[in-house]
Protein backbone atom coordinates (compact mmCIF):
# COMPACT_ATOMS: atom_id res chain seq x y z
CA UNK A 1 0.00 0.00 0.00
CA UNK A 2 1.37 3.25 -0.67
CA UNK A 3 2.33 5.87 1.80
CA UNK A 4 0.80 9.35 1.96
CA UNK A 5 3.83 10.69 1.73
CA UNK A 6 4.89 8.98 -1.81
CA UNK A 7 2.93 11.99 -3.44
CA UNK A 8 5.41 14.29 -2.00
CA UNK A 9 8.11 12.95 -3.54
CA UNK A 10 10.18 15.72 -5.84
CA UNK A 11 9.46 14.98 -9.72
CA UNK A 12 12.64 13.69 -11.21
CA UNK A 13 14.89 16.75 -12.15
CA UNK A 14 17.12 17.02 -15.26
CA UNK A 15 18.22 19.91 -17.40
CA UNK A 16 20.25 21.49 -20.44
CA UNK A 17 23.61 23.19 -19.80
CA UNK A 18 25.45 25.86 -22.36
CA UNK A 19 25.85 29.52 -23.20
CA UNK A 20 23.61 30.97 -24.17
CA UNK A 21 20.49 28.96 -23.49
CA UNK A 22 17.44 31.40 -23.64
CA UNK A 23 16.64 30.23 -27.30
CA UNK A 24 16.58 26.19 -26.49
CA UNK A 25 13.62 24.34 -27.17
CA UNK A 26 14.72 21.76 -24.89
CA UNK A 27 12.42 22.43 -21.73
CA UNK A 28 9.31 22.71 -24.09
CA UNK A 29 9.76 19.24 -26.17
CA UNK A 30 10.90 17.35 -22.95
CA UNK A 31 7.82 18.49 -21.42
CA UNK A 32 5.86 17.40 -24.20
CA UNK A 33 7.60 13.48 -23.62
CA UNK A 34 7.03 13.76 -20.21
CA UNK A 35 3.53 13.90 -20.32
CA UNK A 36 2.74 12.25 -23.80
CA UNK A 37 4.74 9.03 -21.96
CA UNK A 38 3.26 9.19 -17.93
CA UNK A 39 6.94 10.33 -16.66
CA UNK A 40 7.15 12.56 -13.72
CA UNK A 41 10.13 15.27 -14.77
CA UNK A 42 10.62 18.72 -14.29
CA UNK A 43 13.01 20.00 -16.69
CA UNK A 44 15.26 23.53 -16.71
CA UNK A 45 17.59 25.62 -19.27
CA UNK A 46 20.34 26.65 -17.22
CA UNK A 47 23.11 29.37 -18.36
CA UNK A 48 26.82 28.15 -17.26
CA UNK A 49 29.28 30.77 -17.69
CA UNK A 50 32.46 30.23 -19.32
CA UNK A 51 35.18 27.77 -16.47
CA UNK A 52 31.96 26.56 -14.36
CA UNK A 53 30.61 23.42 -16.40
CA UNK A 54 32.51 21.16 -14.40
CA UNK A 55 31.13 22.52 -10.92
CA UNK A 56 27.77 22.90 -12.40
CA UNK A 57 27.45 19.36 -13.65
CA UNK A 58 28.96 18.11 -10.47
CA UNK A 59 26.45 20.35 -8.25
CA UNK A 60 23.60 19.14 -10.35
CA UNK A 61 23.88 15.32 -9.87
CA UNK A 62 25.07 15.65 -6.34
CA UNK A 63 21.94 17.71 -5.58
CA UNK A 64 19.90 14.29 -7.08
CA UNK A 65 19.83 15.13 -10.65
CA UNK A 66 18.74 12.42 -12.82
CA UNK A 67 20.17 13.51 -16.24
CA UNK A 68 21.54 16.50 -18.55
CA UNK A 69 21.40 17.49 -21.96
CA UNK A 70 24.33 19.95 -23.34
CA UNK A 71 24.77 22.39 -25.95
CA UNK A 72 27.39 24.67 -26.87
CA UNK A 73 30.13 25.10 -25.85
CA UNK A 74 30.37 22.28 -23.26
CA UNK A 75 29.93 19.49 -25.53
CA UNK A 76 33.85 18.62 -25.37
CA UNK A 77 34.61 19.26 -22.06
CA UNK A 78 31.18 16.84 -21.41
CA UNK A 79 33.23 14.46 -23.19
CA UNK A 80 36.43 15.00 -21.28
CA UNK A 81 34.12 14.79 -18.14
CA UNK A 82 32.25 11.42 -18.26
CA UNK A 83 33.50 8.25 -17.12
CA UNK A 84 31.77 6.16 -19.76
CA UNK A 85 31.09 6.85 -23.26
CA UNK A 86 29.03 5.27 -25.64
CA UNK A 87 30.59 4.11 -28.93
CA UNK A 88 28.85 7.06 -30.73
CA UNK A 89 30.05 9.52 -28.11
CA UNK A 90 33.60 8.38 -28.13
CA UNK A 91 34.36 8.87 -31.65
CA UNK A 92 32.56 11.89 -32.00
CA UNK A 93 34.69 13.59 -29.03
CA UNK A 94 31.65 15.12 -28.24
CA UNK A 95 28.41 14.39 -25.60
CA UNK A 96 25.36 16.03 -25.53
CA UNK A 97 23.11 14.08 -23.07
CA UNK A 98 24.81 13.07 -19.12
CA UNK A 99 23.19 10.27 -16.87
CA UNK A 100 24.51 8.91 -13.80
CA UNK A 101 24.67 5.03 -14.06
CA UNK A 102 24.26 2.73 -11.02
CA UNK A 103 27.91 2.71 -10.09
CA UNK A 104 27.53 6.09 -9.22
CA UNK A 105 29.65 6.79 -12.75
CA UNK A 106 29.01 9.53 -14.84
CA UNK A 107 28.07 8.27 -18.70
CA UNK A 108 28.25 10.37 -21.62
CA UNK A 109 26.39 9.65 -24.85
CA UNK A 110 26.24 11.91 -28.26
CA UNK A 111 22.61 11.35 -29.60
CA UNK A 112 22.78 13.77 -32.56
CA UNK A 113 23.88 11.13 -35.01
CA UNK A 114 21.26 8.90 -34.20
CA UNK A 115 18.75 11.74 -34.17
CA UNK A 116 19.25 12.54 -37.77
CA UNK A 117 19.34 9.11 -38.93
CA UNK A 118 16.15 8.68 -37.28
CA UNK A 119 14.57 11.47 -38.43
CA UNK A 120 15.91 10.89 -42.56
CA UNK A 121 14.82 6.98 -42.28
CA UNK A 122 11.42 7.67 -40.26
CA UNK A 123 10.24 10.90 -40.76
CA UNK A 124 10.75 11.59 -44.09
CA UNK A 125 11.01 8.12 -45.66
CA UNK A 126 14.16 8.36 -46.63
CA UNK A 127 17.17 5.99 -47.55
CA UNK A 128 20.70 5.71 -46.51
CA UNK A 129 22.40 2.08 -47.22
CA UNK A 130 23.83 1.95 -50.40
CA UNK A 131 23.76 5.77 -51.30
CA UNK A 132 26.71 8.19 -51.90
CA UNK A 133 26.69 10.73 -49.15
CA UNK A 134 28.16 14.34 -49.27
CA UNK A 135 28.82 15.66 -45.49
CA UNK A 136 29.76 19.40 -45.78
CA UNK A 137 31.58 20.83 -42.56
CA UNK A 138 34.23 19.07 -40.45
CA UNK A 139 33.79 20.89 -37.25
CA UNK A 140 32.15 19.24 -34.47
CA UNK A 141 28.61 19.01 -35.62
CA UNK A 142 29.74 17.09 -38.77
CA UNK A 143 31.88 14.71 -36.26
CA UNK A 144 29.28 13.98 -34.54
CA UNK A 145 26.84 12.55 -37.22
CA UNK A 146 29.29 10.40 -39.32
CA UNK A 147 29.28 6.95 -37.03
CA UNK A 148 25.58 6.79 -37.03
CA UNK A 149 25.71 7.52 -40.77
CA UNK A 150 27.76 4.63 -41.47
CA UNK A 151 26.30 2.12 -39.42
CA UNK A 152 23.42 2.54 -42.04
CA UNK A 153 26.15 1.29 -44.38
CA UNK A 154 26.06 4.02 -47.22
CA UNK A 155 28.82 2.97 -50.41
CA UNK A 156 30.14 6.03 -49.82
CA UNK A 157 30.61 9.17 -47.66
CA UNK A 158 33.00 11.94 -48.78
CA UNK A 159 33.69 14.95 -46.16
CA UNK A 160 34.09 18.53 -47.83
CA UNK A 161 35.47 21.16 -46.32
CA UNK A 162 36.74 24.91 -46.88
CA UNK A 163 39.90 23.95 -45.32
CA UNK A 164 40.46 20.17 -47.00
CA UNK A 165 43.21 19.09 -44.39
CA UNK A 166 40.38 19.04 -41.66
CA UNK A 167 38.24 17.08 -44.00
CA UNK A 168 40.98 14.13 -44.35
CA UNK A 169 41.76 14.19 -40.65
CA UNK A 170 38.27 13.78 -39.93
CA UNK A 171 37.89 11.07 -42.66
CA UNK A 172 41.37 9.19 -41.46
CA UNK A 173 39.74 9.17 -38.13
CA UNK A 174 36.68 7.02 -39.15
CA UNK A 175 38.70 4.71 -41.76
CA UNK A 176 40.76 3.42 -38.51
CA UNK A 177 37.14 1.71 -37.62
CA UNK A 178 36.49 -1.69 -39.12
CA UNK A 179 34.49 -0.44 -42.18
CA UNK A 180 34.57 -2.78 -44.78
CA UNK A 181 31.32 -0.63 -46.91
CA UNK A 182 31.67 2.58 -46.84
CA UNK A 183 34.26 4.78 -48.90
CA UNK A 184 35.61 7.48 -46.47
CA UNK A 185 37.13 10.40 -48.24
CA UNK A 186 37.84 14.06 -47.82
CA UNK A 187 37.84 16.73 -49.63
CA UNK A 188 38.11 20.87 -50.20
CA UNK A 189 35.24 21.92 -52.86
CA UNK A 190 37.64 22.48 -55.78
CA UNK A 191 37.87 19.06 -55.78
CA UNK A 192 33.80 18.12 -56.62
CA UNK A 193 33.52 18.91 -59.58
CA UNK A 194 32.22 16.35 -61.66
CA UNK A 195 30.69 14.49 -58.52
CA UNK A 196 27.21 13.90 -57.81
CA UNK A 197 25.38 12.45 -54.62
CA UNK A 198 22.32 10.72 -53.44
CA UNK A 199 22.19 12.51 -50.24
CA UNK A 200 23.69 15.89 -49.23
CA UNK A 201 24.29 16.90 -45.39
CA UNK A 202 24.86 20.63 -44.58
CA UNK A 203 26.81 20.40 -41.09
CA UNK A 204 28.31 24.15 -41.14
CA UNK A 205 26.24 26.59 -39.84
CA UNK A 206 26.50 28.50 -42.82
CA UNK A 207 22.64 28.82 -43.06
CA UNK A 208 22.85 31.11 -39.89
CA UNK A 209 25.20 33.76 -41.61
CA UNK A 210 21.87 33.46 -44.60
CA UNK A 211 24.89 31.79 -46.51
CA UNK A 212 25.60 28.38 -48.75
CA UNK A 213 28.86 26.37 -48.99
CA UNK A 214 30.46 26.45 -52.40
CA UNK A 215 29.36 23.65 -53.68
CA UNK A 216 29.35 22.78 -57.45
CA UNK A 217 25.90 22.84 -59.59
CA UNK A 218 26.38 19.29 -60.65
CA UNK A 219 26.81 17.77 -57.00
CA UNK A 220 22.78 18.12 -56.83
CA UNK A 221 20.59 15.95 -59.32
CA UNK A 222 16.86 15.60 -59.70
CA UNK A 223 17.81 12.30 -57.91
CA UNK A 224 19.56 14.27 -54.84
CA UNK A 225 17.79 14.67 -51.40
CA UNK A 226 19.67 17.49 -49.47
CA UNK A 227 19.27 17.99 -45.89
CA UNK A 228 20.22 21.22 -43.96
CA UNK A 229 20.83 20.25 -39.96
CA UNK A 230 20.20 24.10 -39.05
CA UNK A 231 16.37 24.88 -38.80
CA UNK A 232 14.11 28.12 -39.50
CA UNK A 233 10.54 29.27 -40.13
CA UNK A 234 11.01 29.94 -43.93
CA UNK A 235 13.33 27.47 -45.86
CA UNK A 236 16.98 27.66 -44.85
CA UNK A 237 19.61 29.00 -47.56
CA UNK A 238 20.91 25.56 -48.30
CA UNK A 239 17.49 24.40 -48.67
CA UNK A 240 16.86 26.94 -51.69
CA UNK A 241 19.76 25.97 -53.16
CA UNK A 242 18.93 22.28 -53.25
CA UNK A 243 15.29 23.78 -55.02
CA UNK A 244 16.78 25.60 -57.24
CA UNK A 245 18.67 22.70 -58.59
CA UNK A 246 15.51 20.40 -58.85
CA UNK A 247 16.59 18.20 -55.93
CA UNK A 248 14.23 15.54 -55.17
CA UNK A 249 13.44 16.72 -51.57
CA UNK A 250 15.01 19.25 -49.36
CA UNK A 251 15.00 19.15 -45.03
CA UNK A 252 15.51 21.01 -42.69
CA UNK A 253 17.00 19.83 -39.28
CA UNK A 254 13.67 20.52 -37.14
CA UNK A 255 12.79 16.65 -36.99
CA UNK A 256 17.02 15.66 -35.62
CA UNK A 257 16.15 18.25 -33.13
CA UNK A 258 13.40 16.50 -31.83
CA UNK A 259 14.69 12.88 -32.32
CA UNK A 260 18.01 13.74 -30.68
CA UNK A 261 15.84 14.60 -27.93
CA UNK A 262 14.05 11.38 -27.82
CA UNK A 263 16.98 9.46 -27.88
CA UNK A 264 18.40 11.63 -24.85
CA UNK A 265 14.63 10.74 -23.14
CA UNK A 266 15.07 7.28 -23.65
CA UNK A 267 18.19 6.72 -22.68
CA UNK A 268 17.38 8.50 -18.90
CA UNK A 269 13.47 7.02 -18.86
CA UNK A 270 13.61 3.84 -20.93
CA UNK A 271 10.51 4.28 -23.21
CA UNK A 272 11.05 6.33 -26.43
CA UNK A 273 8.23 9.30 -27.04
CA UNK A 274 6.48 9.49 -30.05
CA UNK A 275 8.16 12.48 -31.88
CA UNK A 276 5.88 13.43 -34.42
CA UNK A 277 3.32 15.51 -32.78
CA UNK A 278 6.27 17.84 -30.87
CA UNK A 279 7.52 18.39 -34.26
CA UNK A 280 4.21 19.38 -35.86
CA UNK A 281 3.93 21.85 -32.33
CA UNK A 282 6.77 23.38 -32.82
CA UNK A 283 6.95 23.60 -36.90
CA UNK A 284 3.38 25.44 -35.97
CA UNK A 285 4.73 27.67 -33.39
CA UNK A 286 7.81 28.81 -35.83
CA UNK A 287 5.40 29.65 -38.79
CA UNK A 288 3.33 31.28 -36.56
CA UNK A 289 5.75 33.47 -34.88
Amino acid sequence: MSSLFDFDKPADAYAVMGNPISHSRSPQIHAAFAQQTGQRIVYTATQVDPGGFEQAVGNFFANGGKGLNITVPFKTEAWRLAGELGPEAERAGAVNTLLMNAKGILVGRNTDGIGLVRDILHNHGGSIAGKKILLVGAGGAARGVVQPLLAEAPVQLLIVNRTASRAHELAADFNILDNKTTLITGSGFDDLATQHFDLIINATAASLQGEVPPLPDETCTANTWCYDMMYSAEPTPFMRWAEQHDAEKSVDGLGMLVEQAAESFFHWRGVRPDTAPVIQTIRAQLLNA
